[in-house]
């Protein structure tokens, strides 16, 4: 049950995920449909129900789109949990590109994820100076290529609408 599931807003734009109980509450109240389902089925006393991967909602909702919030657990999660210089998953910490104590911000482009021995390397130089190559230029996730993170696994059905 660690599934999740894939919520649709009224016009069919990808707006979060949730859990397999909350979206079968949702189908069940009738403020939601499915829209494709996924291997397995859901049991009650008396009835099975087939299990949701995808489902929309009944109406429309407005979302105020604020972005992904700019967080240390997002870059570590944009970045795949490993230092964007040598690849290492342990003692992880962040790094500026562009060191603060040369005006560099605290932002989705000049962050990255780190691992302390690279980080202490490069110091307060820049990546070229301290002879480090970034793997992946650090920029700012989209709502659907992050959801495409946060799932851990993604269901096929999920392709279309994550594109």
């Amino acid at each position: 049950m660690d599934q999740k599931v894939l919520v649709l807003n009224g016009d069919y734009t990808a707006i979060t995920l949730c859990s397999v109980q909350k979206a079968f509450v949702l189908l069940f109240l009738d403020k939601a449909e499915m829209v494709a389902k996924s291997d397995g089925t859901l049991r009650t006393i008396s009835q099975a129900y087939p299990k949701p991967s995808i489902i929309r909602l009944q109406r429309y909702v407005r979302v105020p789109y604020k972005g992904i919030a700019l967080s240390r657990h997002n870059i570590f999660k944009r970045d795949h949990f490993e230092c964007q210089y040598c690849g290492s998953t342990k003692n992880l910490t962040l790094d500026h590109v562009v060191p603060r104590s040369r005006g560099g911000e605290s932002s989705w482009t000049n962050l990255l994820t780190a691992c302390a021995r690279c980080n202490h390397a490069k110091g307060h130089h820049t990546p070229n100076e301290a002879g480090l190559i970034i793997r992946q230029q650090p920029k700012k996730p989209t709502l659907a290529g992050f959801l495409r993170l946060s799932a851990g696994t993604i269901d096929q059905n999920w392709h279309a609408y994550l594109n």
